[in-house]
């Protein structure tokens, strides 16, 4: 297919770095370049790297994030942006991050005339008050509202965020769905010899966690609720995959618990498949891909009801879908779930409910909303 718009994507975290931002704009970067578009990316240096690049990508200068060993936020490029865009002119641009480098990007884009969206990836005003500094938080989301309404469109993930951005001043809220790789992400990965590695006595059940092990995933309630069904059933194993700031604390606290680090593409969707229940504490998500990777990979689900889980987890169904915050709720139903006699039937109905989550239909969307703006960068996103 001969490509007919030219794209630029600006992100401050991209694989091989491990989050949901990064690997959420890569399939959207990936999914523009096979529909035929040319798509420059635009990101701050990684480990061993140099500034610079070519019109596939460019990487600016960089510095290291605090408490997230391994990622960096891009310092501001607005001139290397300007020179590169007229260079080559896009016919829209992503801007994924709110740092530094979106900002300078967004700007730059603004003063040359070219339609940018924007993404809601991250809810640092939640962020804020889980590190301790709760104070920040309406400044934060004012901040986020700011750079968000300087852009043609605000992507988020989820009705619900169109709903509560909306009323907050958020001016042109686009929903822009998530997708999963179903064939990544598939029940068949399941290994009884991964399952003898993690200590598992007869059928379990192993809980697992995906995330990382930090104060914004909510880790003690997640560790409430496995308590609790260790005193109902002592051979319970959960399995903590991911890293972060808290992790060797609690590794030093909890022998019991059983540490991967961090994993990805098949050691990660062998993990996934190789537990029973898939365990999401968090109260700051703004949607939770692992829920999907969880889901896909034939697992039950308990989750807050947002996000991912009320887009796409049934309670009683694929598992249990929580009311917002109510952790006491939470750990029981954990504990119901898990020693429910049909948990292989609630994982086996919740991957035929994400079976139809098509990465390359989410691409067709976002390559037509920008199209969109491209055609008429004035107008107002319904």
């Amino acid at each position: 297919m001969v490509a007919t718009r030219r794209y630029e994507l600006i992100t401050e975290t991209y694989p091989p770095e491990i989050n949901g931002v990064a690997l959420t704009v890569q399939s959207l970067h990936e999914g523009l370049m096979q529909l035929g578009h040319a798509v420059g990316l635009v990101r701050p240096t990684q480990a061993g790297e140099s500034a610079g690049g070519d019109d596939a990508l460019l990487r600016v200068s960089g510095v290291p994030l605090p408490r997230y060993p391994g990622l960096r936020f891009g310092l501001p490029a607005g001139g290397v942006l300007a020179a590169r865009w007229h260079r080559q002119r896009p016919d829209a641009v992503y801007i994924a991050t709110e740092g530094p480098l979106g900002w300078s990007a967004l700007r730059t884009a603004r003063r040359l005339g070219i339609p940018a969206a924007t993404g809601f990836h991250t809810r640092f005003d939640d962020y804020v008050g889980r590190y301790g500094a709760g104070f920040l938080s309406p400044w934060v989301f004012a901040w986020l509202r700011r750079f968000h309404n300087h852009g043609q469109a605000t992507l988020v993930p989820t009705g619900e965020l169109i709903d509560e951005l909306s009323r907050q001043g958020f001016h042109r809220v686009v929903q822009l769905g998530r997708a999963v790789d179903t064939h990544r992400f598939h029940p068949a990965r399941r290994s009884e010899a991964l399952r003898l590695q993690w200590g598992v006595e007869a059928n379990g059940p192993v809980l697992i966690h995906v995330g990382r092990i930090a104060p914004e995933k909510n880790i003690p309630l997640l560790l409430r609720a496995y308590d609790a069904l260790k005193a109902e059933c002592p051979s319970a194993r959960l399995v903590m995959v991911g890293d972060g700031p808290e992790r060797a604390a609690l590794a030093d606290s909890r022998p019991d618990l059983h540490f991967t680090g961090m994993l990805r593409g098949e050691t990660l969707a062998t993990h996934f498949a190789s537990a029973d229940l898939f365990i999401f504490p968090s109260l700051s998500e703004t949607f939770g891909n692992v829920t999907l990777e969880a889901m896909a990979s034939g697992l039950a689900t308990v989750a807050f009801d947002y996000g991912a889980a009320r887009e796409h987890l049934v309670d009683g169904l694929h598992g249990a879908r929580v009311v917002f915050g109510d952790e006491a709720r939470f750990v029981d139903r954990v504990l119901d779930t898990a020693l429910r006699p049909d948990l292989a039937t609630l994982g086996a109905a919740a991957r035929r409910a994400v079976e139809a989550l098509s990465p390359d239909a989410v691409a067709r969307d976002f390559a037509t909303l920008l199209a969109g703006l491209a055609a008429d960068p004035t107008r107002r996103a319904a």
